[in-house]
């Protein structure tokens, strides 16, 4: 526990030193809704997800709020924090750092063997995005104590967006690195009135590891 109000008290210094430095300030809220939760190269729950989210924003900084909830008969509850801070490197280029707490509902929030932290750095050239993610559980038994990390490279090839990832742990079958996710996805705006668009995305993904293969697709309000 001592760890994870260590990492929250870091979080909010950092809220603190980095709000006052800039002037646009930004609350934002909304849902996505899809037909399955997909995420670096497995599904989540069965049945629909519903994926809340709220965020406030200044400048390059962001903290916010998301989660994830099936509607289905197997539940998978996720509901997590984060901050980071994006930097404009010119060029069509950037660079951000996220930190991830990540919490699945059904235990104590407040037990630290409940969270998940992941510190994340994506750098972005062009039409390419390059990922690296490091999370580790704060339990002491096998399952909670996971360090896993995954690397992540993507490119958005016109209407289409494709993703190459790889990891250990968690995300494979035998916990070694390898290949995890290969997707391709794609997205559009369809127009309901003259004033209102309505984002549509879809996307399919196979896990070379544990042979998973998914096809989802969502709407965001």
């Amino acid at each position: 526990m001592k760890k994870t109000l260590l990492i929250a008290a870091s979080m909010l210094l950092l809220f603190s030193l980095t709000v006052p430095q800039v002037k646009a300030q930004e609350w934002s809220t909304g849902l996505d809704i899809y037909s399955s939760y997909l995420w670096r190269g497995a599904k989540f729950g069965t049945g629909p997800a519903f994926q809340p989210g709220v965020e406030f924003s200044a400048g390059g900084f962001a903290i916010g709020a998301w989660g994830s909830y099936s509607a289905g008969d197997v539940e998978a509850a996720e509901a997590d924090l984060y901050m980071g801070y994006g930097f404009d490197l010119g060029e069509n280029a950037s660079l951000s750092f996220t930190l991830t707490d990540y919490y699945f509902p059904g235990s104590s929030w407040t037990e630290s063997e409940s969270h998940y932290f992941e510190p994340m750095v994506s750098l972005g050239v062009g039409a390419f995005t390059f990922t690296a993610a490091y999370m580790e559980g704060l339990g002491d038994d096998e399952i909670n104590s996971t360090s896993d990390l995954y690397l992540e490279a993507a490119v958005s090839a016109g209407p289409v967006d494709i993703t190459l990832g790889g990891g250990d742990g968690q995300y494979t079958d035998d916990g070694d690195f390898t290949i995890c996710n290969i997707m391709v996805g794609t997205s559009k705006e369809i127009a309901i009135t003259e004033t209102f668009t309505l984002p549509v995305s879809g996307a399919v993904m196979l896990n070379p590891s544990t042979g998973g293969f998914h096809i989802a697709v969502g709407i965001s309000l």
